[in-house]
């Protein structure tokens, strides 16, 4: 090792600092269009019902996309190219590329139409055309990834981040909720299948299964492979740098975790204090209007600012992720902006074919909570074997929360799922 690595400790934080930005960009599949529409829905309908349910998924979505990253910085591999290499038939590897891009194009659609929606409130531009303009810009940004590389992409999703939380948030501080009626949120229950259904699309909405598999992704184009057998001193060099870079992605994940948690539950508690009974606000035009009134126009324009911020940003990232799952799965590289405009084409016929736009984000939320445990179950057994990741394995307590995490959320799926099958 040369002596200017371990000179220098005055530019350690800078360099740390350096270190942020992959979380923040997969943090942003957090706040994309299904977020807003079932956070929206949710606290309209039910009030502060679900309040404990984006708490929950909050906290839940903290340990699997550091895990997600972790397993991207210590061996230098994407959740996909793992599971590429370890699904030996070919035709494991094709039903399980297939499932997570059905989930991938759930999660396109969800963005594409939130991008659409918002152009539509702010231009009045018709949806279908306003389709085409987020899927434009969209490969705008991508081809920054392309083109720039990982950092400059970085730059402008966490702008359009910046954009976003401001957006959503505006209005709790212009009529800020009922603190008993958030804290009694806090309490878990249920009131009939559409609370269910609900909380089963926030949850899709915020642990997303596209966002496990961008981070380490995400992760791995950022810090490399890694040389940790290479020789003793390289593997000394190697221990330090991958202990350094966990703890700047744990900083990473928590920073945007809180935003995406705070924005997520600001959307809910917005609309339980201002939009609960007010007639049409189960749609985002309804609840852009009943904002407008009850608010006035600067909250509603705001709303929608985030919401066009939202589906530009999250649209680019699930492209990235999209072309990542075929990549690591199917040894197939298409290029990004190719992909994107392959994936654009169901969200245009969607929006082509007059499908009320609130109830297409909702169910392609809840068609992204039954692919969770593909992304969640290897991930967690993965990252717990030290085989895979060596001394970085996961302790017992993180692989025990892990497990418990999946349970969770595979129960509450198959009772969403028994619930609508009964009509009950």
């Amino acid at each position: 090792m040369t002596p200017s690595v371990r000179t220098a400790p005055r530019s350690t934080a800078p360099r740390s600092l350096w270190l942020l930005g992959p979380a923040l960009v997969a943090g942003v599949a957090y706040l994309d269009p299904g977020n807003v529409a079932s956070n929206m829905t949710a606290g309209a309908q039910y009030g502060y019902l679900l309040v404990w349910v984006v708490v929950a998924g909050n906290v839940m979505a903290w340990l699997i996309q550091y895990l997600s990253a972790k397993l991207g910085v210590v061996t230098g591999q994407s959740l996909p190219e793992v599971l590429g290499t370890r699904l030996r038939r070919p035709w494991a590897r094709r039903a399980y590329w297939l499932q997570a891009e059905l989930v991938a194009m759930a999660t396109d659609l969800a963005e594409v139409i939130g991008g659409a929606v918002a152009l539509y409130l702010l231009f009045d531009i018709p949806l279908l055309l306003g389709g085409v303009i987020t899927g434009a810009v969209s490969m705008i940004l991508l081809a920054v990834q392309s083109r720039r590389g990982a950092r400059p992409f970085e730059f402008v999703i966490i702008g359009l981040m910046v954009i976003i939380t401001v957006g959503f948030v505006a209005g709790v501080f212009v009529a800020p909720p009922d603190p008993a009626g958030v804290v009694g949120g806090l309490v878990p229950r249920f009131e009939g299948t559409g609370s269910v259904l609900l909380a089963a699309s926030i949850l899709g909405a915020t642990i997303m299964p596209h966002a496990i598999y961008a981070h380490s992704s995400l992760a791995r184009d950022r810090f490399g492979a890694t040389t940790a057998h290479a020789g003793d001193e390289a593997v000394r060099t190697e221990t330090s740098r991958i202990r350094r870079l966990l703890t700047a992605t744990r900083w990473d994940v928590s920073i945007a975790m809180v935003i995406a948690g705070s924005v997520n539950l600001g959307i809910l508690l917005l609309a339980a204090a201002n939009l609960a009974g007010v007639e049409g606000t189960d749609s985002l035009e309804g609840a852009h209007a009943a904002l407008a009134a009850g608010l006035g126009p600067v909250v509603a324009t705001f709303f929608a600012v985030g919401l066009l911020a939202s589906g530009l940003a999250s649209t680019s990232v699930g492209a990235y992720a999209g072309a990542e799952i075929m990549h690591g799965l199917l040894h197939v590289r298409i290029p990004l902006l190719a992909r994107r405009l392959v994936a654009l084409i169901p969200a245009l016929v969607i929006l082509g074919i007059g499908v009320d736009p609130t109830l297409a984000l909702v169910l392609s939320q809840v068609v992204l909570s039954f692919g969770i445990p593909f992304a969640l179950i290897p991930l967690v057994a993965l990252t717990a074997q030290r085989r895979t990741l060596g001394a970085w394995a996961n302790r017992v307590w993180t692989t025990a929360a892990g497990i418990v995490a999946s349970v969770l959320l595979i129960a509450l799926n198959g009772a969403l799922l028994w619930l609508v099958l009964t009509g009950a």
